[in-house]
């Protein structure tokens, strides 16, 4: 039998238009866990953030088999909708070439197959939102939404733009050198955060090219940006706030106006500061700090809805004939990526 996603597309299909509220169920947040560290501290923390801004939509959590029992538990607890995925790694002589605790995140591209959903929004789990950000689903279909990233940490060291001193955040500081490195690069957004929409047809592409692409320093960010070049559209700067924004383009940051904050710099994670990291003692990163603490312990903000059973994978390895919308050479190209082993998630039910 056709799994409950597959039912659901050919009930679309055949009745055509959807109404408004089947649109709008249709969107959701949706972020990364990985491992059983305490990490699941942020997508909690996230979970209630959403929550406080009074975001209509729902948090998937898109999880890898190593994420324990527990965690899940308390991931379903505070609303969320745990969704269990398989592991996506480039080819294994490849990945010497990424920075090793970036290679699992290419796994995040699992979630262009959640194809129950017309369009999502990814946030990584060290991410808060402190304004709503719903009107993003609004965006026109066909693009990909993301904020531009910085070149000036160190982190960038092995790129020409951090050598020269470009950054596309002040293009006409230092201006590119095309006559010596030729046109200028793509524009380069940061992954941690982006408007998209699922498809099979896009995943089935995005696999393809992983299997073909040579990892990057910073692995599925970089291919990601070489992925969606022709259509990514930047958004503005208050929808992924870098927080070495902070020190490196203060006069484009107007911090009381940030809706969505990036908190990615070394030690800057809210459960795990200390402070002592460099710029972790700066006035504007403990307050970020403090805001994000009073989110995640404001227990008015815990979920207080029915009971939340772990979301099932759907068994696109079973799917029937290309009526129901699945093909064949995609399942093809997943059995040729030799990465995707498709297994239905336990039910917590």
């Amino acid at each position: 039998m056709a799994p409950e996603i597959v039912r659901k597309a050919a009930v679309v299909a055949a009745y055509g238009k959807r109404s408004a509220a089947a649109a709008v169920s249709r969107r959701a947040y949706v972020t990364f866990l990985a491992g059983d560290g305490d990490y699941w501290k942020g997508v909690v923390g996230l979970a209630k953030g959403l929550r406080k801004v009074k975001s209509a939509y729902p948090l998937v959590v898109a999880v890898l088999p190593d994420v324990p029992e527990d965690h899940r538990r308390i991931l379903r607890s505070q609303g969320c909708l745990v969704r269990e995925i398989e592991p996506v790694y480039p080819p294994e002589n490849q990945t010497q070439f990424a920075m090793a605790y970036y290679v699992i995140n290419y796994s995040k591209l699992r979630i262009w197959e959640f194809v129950e959903y017309q369009k999502m929004i990814y946030l990584d789990a060290d991410i808060q939102v402190y304004d709503n950000i719903d009107h993003l689903f609004d965006l026109p279909d066909g693009d990909f939404y993301a904020v531009m990233d910085c070149f000036c940490e160190k982190t960038w060291s092995h790129t020409p733009q951090y050598e020269i001193g470009y950054c596309q955040q002040c293009p006409d500081k230092v201006s590119w050198p095309e006559d010596k490195l030729g046109p200028r690069p793509a524009l380069y957004f940061n992954a941690g955060m982006f408007v998209h929409e699922p498809s099979l047809a896009t995943a089935e592409s995005l696999l393809k090219a992983v299997r073909s692409t040579p990892p990057t320093p910073f692995a599925e960010q970089d291919f990601l940006n070489m992925f969606f070049k022709d259509v990514y559209t930047p958004i503005p700067g208050v929808y992924n706030l870098v927080l070495a924004m902070l020190w490196r383009h203060p006069e484009n940051v107007e911090l009381d106006k940030v809706k969505v904050v990036h908190y990615c710099a070394a030690g800057s994670k809210p459960w795990r500061y200390t402070g002592k990291e460099a710029n972790m003692d700066r006035e504007d990163i403990k307050t970020l700090v403090k805001k994000w603490w009073e989110t995640y312990n404001d227990e008015s903000l815990d979920y207080k809805g029915p009971a939340v059973a772990e979301a099932a994978v759907p068994a696109t390895a079973q799917a029937p004939a290309p009526a129901d919308g699945l093909k064949q050479p995609f399942l093809e190209a997943l059995s040729e990526a030799g990465v995707v082993h498709y297994v239905t998630a336990p039910s917590a039910a």
